[in-house]
C-alpha cells in the first residue's frame, strides 16, 4: 500500500513531510507505514487520499472499485486537470489564478490576451 503513496508523492513533486503537515497525519505514522510496522488508521488514510484527490480504495490497491468513485465531474476536467499537472507553467499561472478574484481573473486574461497581440504585431 505504501508503494502507491510513494507514487503519489512523485506525481504530485511532494514530499511524506508535506503531507504530513497539510494532513496532520504524523511523520512518524508515515515512516511506520513505509517500514511495514503498521498501516495508518482509515481517519488518516482517508486525509491522505482527499489530499491527494483520490480514493480511498485507490489509495490502498491502486485501482478504483467498478463502476466506483471517479473525482473528476467528466472526460474535460480530467484531462484539464492533466495538462495542468504536466505543464510546470500552467500550473504556475493556475496556482497564481486559482485564489485571485473575478476582476483579477478578467484583468489576467486581458493582459495576456494583450500580450499575445503584442507578439503577433497586432497593436
Amino acid at each position: 500500500m505504501y508503494e502507491i503513496f510513494s507514487k503519489l508523492l512523485q506525481e504530485f513533486s511532494t514530499t511524506p513531510y508535506k503531507v504530513s503537515k497539510a494532513t496532520g497525519v504524523s511523520q512518524s505514522t508515515l515512516s511506520d507505514w513505509k517500514r511495514g510496522i503498521s498501516t495508518p488508521k482509515q481517519d488518516k488514510l482517508q486525509k491522505i487520499a482527499d489530499h491527494f484527490h483520490v480514493s480511498l480504495e485507490y489509495l490502498m490497491t491502486g485501482k478504483e472499485k467498478e463502476g466506483g468513485e471517479t473525482y473528476y465531474i467528466n472526460e474535460e476536467t480530467r484531462e484539464i486537470a492533466q495538462d495542468i499537472f504536466e505543464n510546470k507553467d500552467l500550473r504556475m499561472l493556475f496556482d497564481v489564478a486559482k485564489d485571485s478574484t473575478p476582476e483579477r481573473l478578467k484583468a489576467y486574461y486581458n493582459m495576456i490576451r494583450e500580450l499575445e497581440r503584442q507578439e503577433k504585431g497586432e497593436d
